[in-house]
């Protein structure tokens, strides 16, 4: 089983690849798990969970919004997935309706820089009451794609005026975003996502933490 001090870090992973509220929980060996769980925007993983404690699903389990820790014995585990299936489905399926991109801007390559990435900086730190803008390099050449490290995409982008761009999409291998970027090198696409500044050796520059990203139309020039 899972450590438990990775809990938090396996449920935030499982959140992200099926977009709908996760929990990861370790069993000792007398049948007592131990979890963590984390929730997508709209969905109250910590007022379940408190229900669940009330109900007398869980032995013991608290938390907010966004995120939960829970103690339960492996008897119950069926009953309280059961329960969560009833409890937040209604609300995860109108949050994922609801859970579009929002862009915050359009950026060429050229103005994608370190400047400009000093400057959102600025602004942080980010989180869930203060997210990091989102912008959207429109109709830019996907000139290199492969795979990196731990199952990560890592891309170039090209505008219109030879102007280029770093950027790389966390965790996309063997998913739907990082097929799209592997298999359409040479092609012009919409990319959206974060920009952030990546130091390697001394150097820094912008990169793009792509978010998702679609197909432009042929005609498409920014």
């Amino acid at each position: 089983g899972w450590h438990p001090g990775v809990l938090g870090l396996v449920a935030a992973r499982l959140k992200e690849k099926f977009g709908r509220p996760a929990f990861a929980i370790a069993f000792d060996p007398a049948g007592i798990g131990t979890g963590s769980g984390r929730s997508i925007a709209g969905v109250d993983l910590g007022r379940a969970v408190r229900r669940a404690v009330a109900d007398g699903l869980l032995a013991k389990g608290g938390g907010h919004p966004m995120a939960a820790g829970i103690t339960l014995e492996a008897g119950r585990l069926a009953a309280f997935r059961a329960y969560l299936e009833a409890e937040l489905g209604p609300a995860v399926e109108a949050a994922r309706r609801d859970n579009a991109l929002l862009i915050d801007g359009a950026l060429s390559a050229a103005a994608a820089g370190a400047e400009l990435c000093a400057t959102i900086a600025r602004a942080g730190p980010f989180g869930a009451g203060n997210p990091e803008p989102v912008f959207a390099l429109p109709a830019h050449i996907l000139v290199h794609a492969e795979a990196v490290g731990q199952g990560h995409v890592r891309v170039r982008l090209k505008s219109g005026d030879g102007a280029s761009v770093q950027a790389i999409a966390f965790r996309a291998v063997g998913q739907p975003l990082g097929e799209a970027l592997v298999k359409n090198r040479g092609r012009a696409l919409h990319a959206a996502g974060s920009l952030t500044l990546d130091r390697w050796q001394g150097d820094q520059r912008a990169q793009l933490r792509i978010l998702d990203a679609a197909l432009a139309a042929p005609d498409a020039q920014f």
